[in-house]
């Protein structure tokens, strides 16, 4: 489907790339399985091919990978977002003492490496071509940004809202006995485990900041090392935030005021200590009712998602792009920019 709809032969050869890359991901994980976990592995390896996203009866195990991904919005916010995720998991097990396991990983994180760079460069694209519009109009005018045929930037931020908030589950709960256990067995260690001293962390404290009951907070100490979720997750929000940060200097510079942020990583939590807590995209706690009257505000209405799919019309012609985003700034392998990147049969 994303296929039908690329806006431009370069952007259908960076989905294919980072089809193929993914698939052999999947198949590293299912070969680790045969070659090293006996029967049990290839139970394992067996269920893991079996699940799909969005499948009715076998489903992916973590939420956010069951996510429509039905226009290339969503694909921009996962491939920046979500792959970082898996930037970060990555780097977590290239630090494990199972050493099969530890290579494999350092060889996926270059692959990963460009599905966060087609996430990274496919929104600052977005937000350069609503900047284009925005000055040919001169207003910032969210539906006469529309009516041009563009993606407005409060439309981006609710979608970076979602894809953000529904990515920081996947590093599981902030306190967690299984990620101790990872860790004290050698499984997993912390991304970029050499810029640490105590590689043990038998001895060390961690200070979380937990609901208490009565619309606040409170703070917690924890062993750090159930708190490697929560490490991990830290190091992710960084990550994300120097990508925000050069959106945003485009913003600055074409001289308008708004400016994209990622929500707290309290907002819209269904893992953790924060499950079910409902709060603002500051991550201040509010009623379940206010919560309930301002959500269409933060996430993408169902008016949003029928305007992004109406963009959605496949240019499958050379030196051709689609009207709502704007051309890469080079093409791939040092090919031009319009390049016959695919060719159609």
């Amino acid at each position: 489907m994303l296929g039908h709809t690329a806006p431009s032969l370069y952007d259908l050869r960076n989905l294919f790339q980072v089809n193929v890359e993914e698939g052999r991901h999947l198949w590293a994980m299912v070969y680790l399985l045969h070659a090293y976990f006996g029967r049990d592995g290839r139970e394992e390896a067996e269920e893991l091919l079996e699940r799909h996203s969005g499948d009715a009866n076998k489903p992916r195990i973590l939420g956010t990978f069951n996510e429509p991904i039905s226009d290339w919005l969503s694909f921009f916010m996962f491939t920046y977002f979500t792959d970082r995720d898996g930037k970060f998991q990555l780097k977590s097990l290239a630090e494990s003492s199972f050493d099969p396991l530890a290579r494999t990983c350092s060889f996926m994180l270059t692959e990963e490496a460009h599905h966060m760079f087609v996430g990274d460069t496919g929104i600052n694209r977005v937000i350069r071509r609503a900047l284009e519009v925005m000055k040919e109009l001169n207003t910032d005018d969210p539906v006469a940004i529309r009516h041009a045929g563009a993606i407005d930037l409060p439309t981006v931020q609710r979608y970076l809202n979602f894809w953000f908030s529904s990515s920081l589950d996947l590093f599981g709960s902030e306190s967690s006995s299984n990620a101790a256990s990872y860790f004290a067995n050698g499984l997993k260690g912390r991304p970029d485990e050499a810029n640490y001293e105590d590689h043990v962390a038998a001895a060390q404290i961690y200070k979380l900041e937990v609901p208490d009951g009565s619309g606040g907070t409170k703070s917690e100490e924890i062993p750090m090392r159930n708190a490697m979720n929560d490490v991990t997750r830290g190091s992710y929000v960084r990550d994300c935030e120097i990508g925000v940060t050069r959106w945003n200097r485009l913003i600055e510079k074409a001289g308008h005021s708004f400016r994209l942020s990622l929500p707290s990583t309290r907002f819209r939590r269904n893992i953790g200590i924060w499950a079910g807590v409902p709060t603002d995209t500051t991550g201040k706690p509010i009623t379940q009712e206010e919560y309930n009257a301002r959500i269409g505000t933060w996430l993408p209405s169902e008016s949003d998602r029928a305007y992004i799919m109406s963009l959605m019309h496949g240019v499958h012609e050379p030196a051709k792009m689609a009207a709502w985003i704007a051309p890469p700034d080079r093409g791939i392998n040092n090919n031009p920019v319009d390049y016959e990147y695919v060719k159609m049969h």
